[in-house]
């Protein structure tokens, strides 16, 4: 069982606020989102100094296609742009990436883009990073229903557990959405059962080091049952250790 008081080994962050961050400031809705890539580069840095294993971010919803058309064409240059820059340098401190979503709807430059980075990045084992693009929990959990289907398997907790695009990776311990609002818009549904949640006010291109911590803190300040009761979580145990 996992204890708070050792801190969230996986943390999941909905990185939002950043269109709303350039409204205040009478910029450009893209400007926040490139100012929202600085804040992820710093908070990549950040968990990997507090031992956090692997970090998954929400970066492009599925919903996000009805943004308006200048928008979406900018996050996509940002991304690829991103990519070019940012690859060398996480390979170098040890970063893993890895991009989970629907890739039929991207450009075949952006959908190369990520393989190589997944490609360039896979021998890496200091942190995990997990960029959600083109992702929707919903279409998560139907694509793993629908390949169970497909191969004839019985769909069961398990099974579907396993045939989930992030099938692989534990499930997040503590779950930040920046910028104020308090929902999940459809990121980790089927994960997040009994992830510790924690709302930010700041939008993400505010969050720092020191909000992250605060973040963490909370979490170690909280009792996780899993369903079990208070007495049967603290009592100490009856078998040697």
């Amino acid at each position: 069982m996992s204890h708070p008081e050792d801190g969230p080994r996986h943390v999941a962050i909905v990185m939002d606020g950043n269109g709303r961050w350039a409204s205040k400031r009478f910029l450009p809705r893209l400007a926040g989102h490139k100012q929202g890539v600085d804040t992820l580069k710093r908070i990549v840095r950040a968990c990997a100094q507090r031992r956090i294993a692997m970090l998954t971010v929400f970066a492009f919803s599925s919903e996000n296609w009805s943004r308006p058309e200048e928008e979406v064409s900018g996050l996509m240059d940002l991304l690829a742009g991103a990519l070019a820059r940012e690859v060398s340098q996480l390979k170098q401190d040890g970063v893993r990436l890895r991009f989970v979503g629907d890739r039929s709807g991207l450009s075949e430059r952006v959908q190369a883009g990520l393989s190589r980075a997944e490609l360039d990045t896979e021998g890496n084992s200091l942190l995990t990073l997990n960029v959600c693009f083109n992702y929707g929990g919903r279409w998560e959990i139907a694509q793993a229903a629908a390949q169970l289907a497909a191969d004839g398997e019985p769909i069961t907790e398990t099974t579907l557990s396993r045939a989930m695009a992030l099938g692989a990776v534990p499930d997040p311990d503590l779950l930040i959405r920046t910028g104020g609002e308090f929902r999940l818009s459809n990121f980790l549904l089927w994960q997040s059962a009994y992830t510790e949640l924690y709302f930010s006010p700041a939008f993400w291109p505010d969050f720092d080091e020191q909000a992250l911590d605060k973040a963490i803190a909370e979490y170690r300040a909280r009792e996780r049952r899993f369903g079990k009761t208070s007495a049967q979580v603290t009592q100490p145990s009856v078998f040697p250790v």
